[in-house]
């Protein structure tokens, strides 16, 4: 399946927002921007919606801090429970390093695995390159073509909110 890009080439950050701002606001759909780093409101022009990821990392946390407890109370308290000075089998204070230190692997590896599987990071997955020049110092903004886009409109539209360059591009999406 081959799929067809009009490229906006940008040298400036500011510059690329307020296009971006622009574009939406005439109606064009962006099919993505692509930087050298992070912009500071990008997702907001975007119109890109705030991340569930946080609610994820709680139940992955509540998960690992549930298991930890479990495992403490089963291990010393079923498995191979051990008097010491009359100490109860459920010694939570004693607990709590481990607790911590399980709630936090959970969170950062089940953060970690579902941010890769959202995002669409597989291993040995190569990700297709609009222009290799967004991963040095230009901003890129990809707007998908179909067979009722007009070119030459997007090109105006582009070079009027300060693009310095406008290109199509097709990639092969296997």
């Amino acid at each position: 399946m081959t799929k067809r890009f009009a490229l906006g080439i940008f040298e400036d950050e500011d510059v690329l927002l307020h296009a971006v701002e622009n574009i939406r606001g005439a109606g064009v759909k962006i099919y993505e921007v692509f930087t050298p780093f992070p912009i500071h409101g990008m997702d907001d022009a975007l119109g890109i919606e705030r991340s569930r990821l946080p609610i994820a990392a709680f139940f992955y946390g509540m998960t690992g801090l549930a298991f930890a407890l479990w495992m403490q109370i089963y291990m010393l308290g079923f498995d191979w429970p051990m008097i010491i000075g009359g100490k109860p089998h459920i010694a939570l204070p004693a607990f709590i390093p481990v607790s911590f230190e399980l709630t936090v692997f959970f969170t950062c590896h089940g953060m970690v695995i579902t941010f890769y599987t959202i995002s669409k990071l597989y291993p040995r997955w190569k990700t297709p390159v609009l222009d290799v020049r967004s991963t040095d110092d230009k901003f890129v903004v990809a707007i998908e073509l179909n067979e009722n886009s007009d070119l030459n409109g997007l090109t105006k539209l582009l070079r009027e909110n300060g693009a310095s360059e406008v290109n199509e591009k097709e990639m092969t999406k296997n």
